[in-house]
């Protein structure tokens, strides 16, 4: 389970939706063979945090969970990962981006 850690108000929404995107892309193309399917993954991961943002949600568990449950609707049958890695993986990129691990 992800801890209660609480990421800092966001000042650029678009801006830090296109860094996790990126981020998640990297990260996927380092952990598996780069798919096709990688920016389609990462293009939604980032759509369903920026929503969570706007609509006010700074708790990393929460966020967590709402990927958990977005992801779930996701056909990865084109990739080697599912919604489970992917919102892990975007928890383990916001704790290091606050510097805890």
């Amino acid at each position: 389970m992800v801890q209660d850690i609480w990421l800092p108000p966001v000042t650029d929404i678009e801006a830090e939706g296109q860094w996790l995107r990126g981020q998640l892309l990297a990260w996927l193309d380092r952990e598996f063979l780069a798919e096709a399917i990688h920016p389609a993954i990462a293009e939604r991961a980032a759509q369903v945090y920026i929503r969570q943002r706007l609509e006010g949600e700074d708790l990393v568990s929460a966020i967590h969970i709402a990927l958990l449950a977005e992801l779930r609707h996701f056909d990865f049958a084109m990739s080697a990962c599912s919604e489970f890695v992917v919102a892990n993986a975007i928890a383990e990129i916001l704790l290091a981006k606050l510097d805890i691990r």
